[in-house]
């Protein structure tokens, strides 16, 4: 039998539509086509179908990002084994080894199970390092936290079959890596949520500083808590947020129970003054009563006898209103001139709470610590240093020629050579380094975990980044070089005498011809 032509399957498949009572999709008649044709079916690859799927797939570590670069690399050249093969890859349930061919195994569990030429397992997996790994596990949980108890479970199965005398090495590995998936996971999440937490924070700062516009204090303080917020944290950043919203906790209670304190006593000389007019408003219709009394007793007298008791009861009456009206002046004035002193009070408030301002250990031109600011640093890092036994590098440093700066190009560029020193200081500082303003022009570095050496070096950086960069005053470049002296804290020694032997230093910088560091 000769093999139909495709006009005539055409045709038949348009009867067979007919007599089936099939709608004339597409679909149906395809599927009638290659029935009378004998052509096997191939459902269509569902290319846009897997690309949306695809673009859906989250991408948060970099084995996800590579799987789905190789899942839309299978889906262009429409092959279903690039597809199941990525797919399977990026869900992490079989580990990358599908060139491995059947019956190998991996390095890691031949290395376990192959005997060695002396007839002893592979150092690599001793029960000693397999111990260490689940102490490496169990030093990370904390910092995992504890939500999920589906991944608690799956930890504790692992560090189970890791402390077992002679583990499963395989079936440990197994574990490990479906173990690393899940981990990958938590740690994402962990990520996300500090990265939520800090977004939720520094929306309040915003917040709060949105509503005190009035309280150019609270306001700077709000913007220092948000640079101080700013990642990368560390927990010396955080203790100084901590202090800092201390210090707005404690200003804004004192200001608020002033601010009502003054607010009662307003309420009360307010009521004062309208209980006084109440009085005044009585004594008056009383007294308009008394005069149109006396004033029919007159009309109706007939002889003088008559009309002088009335007259000396009209002179009383009327001192007596004088004589009250007089009082309630004297008090009016009186509330008057407590109001003012209640006005004024609240102005010196605000003006006391501008004077301590946004930041009560910062300094206000630089934002580096002030003296307050640095006794509080210098304390914290004494007590480190005595619990740690580590050392500790104290840098005392002076703009060189600064008071000719100020004569020749104004105060202006000295504030702008401070501030300029100050931001070049704290780029190239550690996040653990704490900056302070001395005084003037003086600047005092605490450089924690940092022996004497490196603290030199450390200053010498600095001058070397001074050099590179500029500011401009007006037209004109203004090169910076400052002199600084380093010591290191010795045993028993306060942090004062550690800041007076490197200014000690800083002087002998100074006449050694200036823009150097001297350590002692």
């Amino acid at each position: 039998m000769s093999e139909k032509k495709p006009f005539e399957i055409a045709r038949e498949t348009l009867k067979q539509l007919t007599a089936r009572k099939m709608a004339p999709t597409p679909a149906n008649y395809l599927m009638i086509y290659n029935e009378i044709g004998g052509i096997a079916v191939t459902p269509p690859f569902p290319a846009d179908t897997l690309r949306d799927i695809a673009q859906a797939l989250p991408v948060k570590t970099p084995g996800q990002q590579k799987q789905r670069g190789l899942l839309e690399y299978a889906i262009d050249r429409l092959n279903w084994d690039g597809v199941k093969t990525a797919l399977v890859a990026y869900g992490g349930f079989i580990p990358p080894q599908a060139d491995v061919p059947n019956g190998a195994v991996s390095s890691a569990s031949g290395a376990a199970a192959a005997p060695t030429a002396a007839g002893s397992s592979a150092p690599a997996l001793t029960t000693e390092f397999l111990t260490q790994i689940g102490r490496l596990i169990e030093y990370a949980q904390p910092a995992l936290g504890s939500d999920d108890p589906r991944f608690d479970e799956q930890t504790k199965a692992l560090l189970q079959a890791m402390r077992l005398p002679n583990a499963d090495v395989a079936g440990v590995k197994t574990l490990l890596s479906n173990y690393s998936h899940r981990l990958s996971f938590a740690a994402e999440d962990q990520a996300e949520i500090k990265k939520t937490l800090l977004k939720l924070l520094h929306l309040v700062f915003e917040n709060i500083g949105d509503l005190s516009m009035d309280e150019q204090w609270l306001k700077g303080q709000m913007d220092a808590l948000m640079t101080a917020s700013t990642p990368p944290l560390t927990l010396r950043r955080l203790d100084d947020v901590e202090r800092r919203l201390r210090d707005v906790i404690f200003k804004q209670k004192d200001a608020k129970e002033r601010a009502l304190e003054a607010q009662k006593e307003m309420r009360q000389m307010l009521a004062s003054f309208i209980d006084r007019l109440s009085d005044m408003a009585k004594s008056t219709g009383s007294f308009h009563v008394k005069l149109e009394e006396n004033a029919r007793q007159i009309e109706q007298a007939k002889t003088l006898e008559e009309i002088a008791p009335v007259l000396k009861e009209v002179v009383s009456a009327t001192r007596h209103m004088a004589n009250e009206s007089k009082e309630s002046s004297e008090q009016l004035q009186f509330m008057r001139e407590r109001a003012s002193e209640t006005d004024a009070q609240l102005a010196r408030l605000h003006q006391e709470l501008d004077r301590v301002s946004a930041q009560a250990r910062h300094d206000t031109l630089t934002g580096a610590l002030n003296r307050k600011g640095l006794e509080e640093a210098i304390e914290r890092e004494l007590s480190s240093v005595r619990r740690k036994d580590t050392p500790l590098c104290v840098s005392m440093l002076d703009i060189d020629n600064f008071k000719k700066l100020n004569d020749t190009l104004g105060h202006a560029a000295g504030d702008q050579a401070l501030t300029h020193l100050s931001t070049v200081a704290r780029e190239c500082m550690r996040p653990q380094d704490t900056l302070a303003r001395y005084g003037g022009e003086e600047f005092v570095i605490l450089l924690p975990d940092t022996p004497l050496d490196k603290g030199v070096e450390a200053m010498t950086r600095l001058q070397r980044e001074l050099t590179k960069r500029f500011f401009m005053t007006g037209a004109e470049k203004v090169l910076i070089t400052f002199s600084a002296g380093v010591a290191q804290l010795a045993a028993e020694e306060s942090g004062l005498e550690a800041i007076k032997r490197a200014d000690q230093a800083m002087y002998l910088a100074k006449r050694a011809g200036k823009n150097r560091v001297v350590g002692v």
